[in-house]
């Protein structure tokens, strides 16, 4: 499968579709995800196009991986967690539904569930918990 770079989140990195940024650097995009599972769940992608890791550098791993750690920290201060639930699909088969490498980063609390999957989140609500997370990249 090859990489279509007309992709959403393709379309985010070049601000052709609107999305709540909370962190980047040379390497990597981090935005609010617009159908939360938890309070202040964020994507972080790569900026270079990749499908999934299963085509992705060990350059492009790296950065989003060092990202991830990074948001994992600051979305647990943000929101007093307990704990972090990362989850990264790979193909349609494979529960992939954006061929844009990326990676879920939740924060979770001890016995609260996610929020079910596909529904859309306040965009005040949003702005709000990236604001929170920015505070706590500080």
């Amino acid at each position: 499968m090859s990489y279509d770079s007309d992709n959403i989140f393709a379309k985010i990195l070049r601000d052709e579709i609107p999305s709540i940024r909370v962190y980047e650097d040379d390497a990597t995009l981090v935005f609010m995800d617009i159908m939360p599972r938890a309070p202040g769940h964020v994507l972080v992608i790569p900026k270079t196009p990749a499908r999934n890791i299963l085509d992705a550098s060990p350059d492009q791993l790296l950065a989003v991986m060092g990202t991830v750690q990074k948001l994992s920290h600051a979305v647990m201060k943000a929101f007093d967690a307990e704990g972090v639930t990362t989850q990264q699909f790979n193909e349609a088969a494979g529960g992939q539904e954006v061929f844009h490498l990326h990676v879920h980063v939740l924060p979770r609390h001890t016995e609260v569930g996610l929020n079910p999957p596909g529904v859309m989140g306040d965009m005040g609500e949003l702005q709000a918990n990236a604001a929170k997370i920015r505070a706590a990249l500080d």
